[in-house]
This record gives C-alpha cells, structure tokens and sequence, in this order.
C-alpha cells in the first residue's frame, strides 16, 4: 500500500460574494477530487491547535500526525533546517522576508505594500542578503538567504520572549503597532530601508514596474525544532515535495526525503505536473509515503486573487492528483490518498484562519460512501469530525499492513 498527502495550502475559505456565496472550492472544477470523494470518508478536521496562531508550520505537522503542541518551536526553525544552518541549542531563529512597505511617511507609519515584494527572485534577493550581512551583521546576528522573498535571521543567544507579527498578516496595514518590541530588531529593520530603498536592484525593480523589496520584516521566531522521526513513528519510508523551505524543514526534521523538483516556485507558475510527475516516481521508486504540498492557492489568498486562487485548485486536480492516480494503477498499486488544506486562507482576510478544514480519505482496496463534490460545507454536513491531526492520520494509516 503507498500513502499519499495532497497537502493543498490554504484552498480552504469563505464564501465570496462576487462568487454568489459560494467559496473558491466550490468554483473550482475538480473532477478527479469530486470523483474520489463520492467512495471517500470526508469531514472536517482541526488543524491549529487552541491557542495556537493559525499558521502552515503547526497546520501541516498535524496533518503529517504530529502534536505542534509538543513538539513545534517556531516557525523559522524549520525553514533553517531546509536552508542547511545548524542551529545550535541557544540560537533563535526568524523569518526574514524581503518586504515592500510605503515610502512616503516615516518608517513607523509606513504600510505594508506587498509582503512578498512581488515575489522577487532568488537571485536578486540574493544581492540585497549580501549588502545587508556586510553592514548589519554582528558576532550575534547573522543572516542567511533562501528563497525569492524568504530568508533567515539568526540570533546567537538570543532572548526567547520575543513577539512578532508575521507581514502577511497585515497586508494595506499601518505597521506601526505590529512593529517589534525589541529595540534590536526594531533597529535593524529601520537600517535596512535606508541601505535597500534606493539599492540598484530596487532602482531597476521600480523602472520595470515592478515593487521594491525596501525593508526587512523579521517574524516566525523559534528555537531548534525537536519533531519525532517519522520513519520510527510510523514505519513508513516516506519523502516530501514543496517548493517552501518550511514544508521541506519539517521534512528534513522528520528524517523523510526532501525531493527537489524543476520548476517548483511557492506560486501559481509552478510546475504542478513535475510534482506529480516527481510524487509517482518516488512511490514506484519504493517509497512508502509522500507528501505532496502545493502553496499555489495559499499565495493567492494572501495577494486576494480569488480568479487565481481558484485557478491553483484545479491544476492541483488536473496536473497532479489525475496523473498520479493514473500512473499508480496502470503500475497495479494499492494506494491510500489524504487530500485537505492546512488552513483556510480566506480571500477577503488576506491571511490564515483557525477554523476546521475539510479532508478526504480514499482507499483504491476499500470504497465508501462519500458525497458529491469536495467542499467545505458539504464535507461539514457529514458530521465526521478530528479534534487532532494525530487522530485523523491514524484514521488514514488504519489498514496499513
């Protein structure tokens, strides 16, 4: 039997009224999950634990059957993890993304623009990493680079208690109460508008129309992660697929292999058939598990593309899910699929939500009764509910032999 998570970020939402009241799920055309579903068990799920800010990190290690509230110690330590910083038991770690914010009032007052700064590239993002560790790092405070806008600040014995607002999170917002406490951090940042504004990789961004990447905005503050082996867990030899640092973080905390896919972005011009492509050789290969995560649909909620956002549900349908199931059965595979968001990301909040989501469970050896279509209300109307991640993936993993 081979296990599979499609892992499809932030697809959940509210209704829109420019959709007639009706979600992004259920606008998209997804013939391949409304199949599956109609033989499927389908319910709800809680992803984000009480208490617990409604995040990716602590949304997917439930879905992958970890307690974030055991095991999670921030956000950007899994993303150091990917980016290959060996962390030590006394550094903190942050997120560092490469921001647009107003550039008209004081830097207090200032509004966060665009939390991505239009997805910059790596390799430009890169030039500004550089310019920023030669005028701002210290013995305690160093800065890594990694993806397009995501990168890593690391603080050598750096005090525990900080509070920080993650940038998406306040998008068209004045930061001026989300700023941090810290007068260090709070510093830094105001140094790095002055040395990036006017940077000739921001010169040249502004002349193609594009936005600058003007300012850093730390956030995601943790320690080293400590999350239980997956392979001892659950006896499972597994791999994961993602174009996000976190998602291959978690991963490569796990003890699963991360596998690097051409084209991937974190965005709807990734290359969905590669992943698929990549998920099915992995199987064949003689993996166990995969976990498949498709950030496409999270990015456009956070941007508030409702038409994109529904786009990204059904290439996932189209150029994943389809391909791959195909490809199991023509090579006589057993198969178990898992398909569900981590968290809503609601078009019009522009950011994550705490509330239930909806999943599936299908089993190619053993089919049930499930509903017509795969959506939010239709999978809350069946009245099966996990309180827990760990709860839901013994479910998934309840016949495996």
């Amino acid at each position: 039997m081979k296990y599979i998570v499609m892992l499809c970020d932030g697809m959940a939402g509210y209704p829109l009224e420019k959709y007639d009241g009706k979600t992004t799920m259920e606008m998209a055309e997804k013939p391949n999950m409304d199949a599956l579903c109609k033989k499927s068990i389908v319910g709800m799920i809680r992803t984000v634990p009480a208490g617990m800010k409604p995040g990716s990190d602590v949304a997917n290690l439930a879905a992958m059957g970890y307690d974030a509230t055991k095991c999670y110690t921030g956000r950007s330590p899994l993303e150091a993890m990917s980016i290959g910083i060996d962390m030590k038991e006394t550094d903190i770690a942050m997120r560092c993304n490469l921001v647009t914010l107003s550039e008209d009032e004081e830097y207090e007052n200032k509004v966060m623009a665009d939390y991505s700064s239009e997805e910059i590239s790596t390799e430009e993002a890169g030039e500004l990493i550089k310019v920023l560790n030669e005028n701002l790092s210290t013995e305690e405070l160093e800065f890594f680079r990694g993806i397009s806008y995501r990168h890593c600040l690391i603080w050598h014995n750096g005090p525990k208690t900080l509070e920080l607002t993650p940038p998406h999170d306040i998008s068209d917002r004045v930061v001026t109460e989300y700023l941090p406490k810290n007068e260090i951090l709070l510093n830094m940042m105001k140094k790095s508008y002055g040395l990036l504004k006017d940077h000739p990789v921001n010169v040249a961004r502004r002349e193609k129309g594009l936005n600058p990447a003007n300012s850093i905005w730390l956030w995601g503050e943790g320690t080293r992660p400590a999350i239980p082996n997956f392979t001892e867990t659950y006896n499972l030899d597994g791999s994961v697929i993602s174009a996000v640092d976190l998602i291959k973080g978690i991963g490569i905390t796990a003890g699963l292999e991360v596998i690097e896919v051409e084209g991937a972005t974190g965005n709807i011009t990734t290359n969905f058939a590669n992943k698929g492509k990549a998920a099915l050789k992995t199987l064949l290969d003689g993996k166990d598990y995969v976990y498949i995560h498709v950030e496409a649909a999270d990015e456009c909620g956070h941007r508030g593309e409702a038409e994109n956002k529904v786009k990204s549900i059904e290439f996932i349908d189209r150029d994943v899910i389809g391909p791959l199931l195909k490809g199991l059965e023509e090579a006589g595979e057993e198969y178990t699929i898992m398909i569900m968001p981590d968290h809503p990301t609601p078009i019009a909040l522009k950011t994550h939500t705490s509330d239930p989501v909806p999943f599936m469970i299908y089993r190619s050896n053993k089919e049930e009764k499930g509903i017509d279509t795969f959506t939010e209300k239709k999978a809350a109307e069946t009245g099966i509910f996990y309180e827990t991640g760990m709860e839901l993936v013994a479910k998934f993993f309840e016949y495996k032999n």
